[in-house]
């Protein structure tokens, strides 16, 4: 028997007033009724032997009639974009294997809520198609995982954060009922319902979407490492996955890099963006032989294989891709490699000032600038993404000690003027 979970939002006494179509129209009504029987995430516990936990979190499928119909295979792709799969190792590290569902499995997904949605407040799909699920999560995911075992680190979870309301957050509401709220609020517009009725459709999805927000992070949170997560919250960089696997991948080394963490709070996206994947590329090196490390493909630079930065072998260079992020931040620049080798040497060796000076010397900045940070830890500056925060480093050395921002108003506008070219 497999043990999967399906989380579904409570049901409230306002369903039946939002289900009825003679007060509220037929359009809400039906959306209404999706929204109350939609299972919001999937759990599935212990999926194998090398994995603690797959969570797959769902936005509501408002359109299942069109999404089930091959013709209009793009919505099940548009709608694919919103969906977050979570995957937790043995080690306690987390993965973000959003890239790696495929249309089949997309649309498995979609036939899941189609035979939930049979009658309104199911709870469970039909067994069929959760065992044609799993199958396709077996079949395709875990298959293609224990054949990539050296590929894990691509897809170690840098981003995201488990607060909820949070930027970053792993539950972000944006794309979860986009349609569901457009609908009431062309309700209210049109006065088919008053603002009473309104504000406590509002509430009662506040409610019940932090209810499931935290049931899903209780999930999540249990699988983690508690000792790291314990070191995490001290640093006061928050719930961030990216930082909690940069202390988890090697406990060796987490007293000192939480150290840092918790001095430069603000940094806490690069610290995950940079270093994640140098340590990722060391557990392989330690993992294969240097004669056959990384022989399937080409590399993106004419670094020796032996005696270069990040060890004795050539890490496996990153497919190539178009994202803004990276390249905005330069992070596959010879200069950003070097510098990001060189800070996390620093940092483990649990030498304060080299660490300083290597992050000025990645951002290009007097070391005074990350040294007054260090030193007062502001808080308007928030936690900026990679991309932005040598912007934010140059605009500050740009304006000298007299003209720093003096409080929270005056970093949010420093904030919003301070986009990298290749962003705007």
């Amino acid at each position: 028997m497999k043990d999967v979970e399906f989380f579904t939002v409570d049901a409230v006494p306002i369903d039946r007033e939002l289900q009825d179509a003679g007060s509220t129209g037929p359009e809400l009504a039906q959306l209404a009724a999706s929204y109350a029987s939609s299972p919001r995430a999937i759990v599935f516990r212990d999926p194998s032997s090398d994995w603690r936990l797959f969570v797959v979190m769902l936005p509501l499928a408002s359109r299942l009639s069109l999404m089930t119909n091959p013709i209009f295979a793009h919505l099940t792709r548009a709608w694919g974009l919103n969906v977050r799969f979570v995957g937790v190792d043995r080690d306690q590290l987390v993965y973000d294997f959003r890239a790696l569902l495929s249309d089949r499995t997309l649309r498995l997904l979609v036939d899941v809520l189609a035979r939930s949605d049979v009658a309104p407040g199911a709870a469970r799909p039909a067994d069929d198609a959760l065992d044609l699920l799993f199958s396709s999560l077996a079949d395709e995911m875990l298959t293609t995982l224990d054949r990539r075992r050296d590929d894990w680190g691509r897809h170690l979870d840098r981003e995201h954060r488990i607060e909820a309301h949070a930027p970053g957050s792993l539950f972000d509401r944006a794309g979860r009922h986009p349609d569901f709220l457009a609908r009431l609020r062309a309700a209210l517009r049109d006065e088919i319902v008053d603002v009473d009725f309104y504000g406590r459709a509002l509430r009662s999805i506040d409610l019940r979407e932090d209810a499931i927000d935290a049931r899903v992070r209780a999930v999540l949170e249990s699988a983690l490492d508690p000792i790291t997560l314990a070191k995490l919250r001290k640093t006061g960089a928050g719930l961030h996955l990216g930082c909690y696997n940069w202390l988890r991948i090697d406990p060796r080394h987490a007293a000192p890099r939480a150290h840092v963490l918790a001095s430069l709070p603000s940094f806490a996206n690069f610290f995950a963006d940079a270093l994640v994947p140098i340590d990722a590329c060391g557990r392989h090196r330690d993992a294969v032989d240097d004669d056959e490390a990384w022989h399937d493909g080409p590399v993106e630079s004419a670094t020796p294989a032996r005696g270069n930065l990040l060890g004795s072998a050539t890490p496996r260079p990153a497919r190539a891709t178009f994202e803004l992020r990276p390249i905005a931040a330069r992070e596959r620049s010879a200069h950003s490699l070097y510098w990001g080798a060189a800070l996390k040497r620093a940092i483990d060796a649990g030498q304060d000032r080299a660490a300083i000076e290597a992050i000025a010397q990645r951002f290009a900045v007097a070391d005074n600038v990350v040294r007054r940070i260090w030193r007062e830890r502001p808080a308007g500056l928030g936690q900026p993404p990679a991309w932005q925060l040598g912007e934010v480093l140059r605009r500050l050395q740009s304006a000298g000690e007299r003209a720093w921002p003096a409080d929270d108003a005056h970093w949010h506008a420093l904030l919003a003027s301070a986009v990298p070219a290749e962003a705007a």
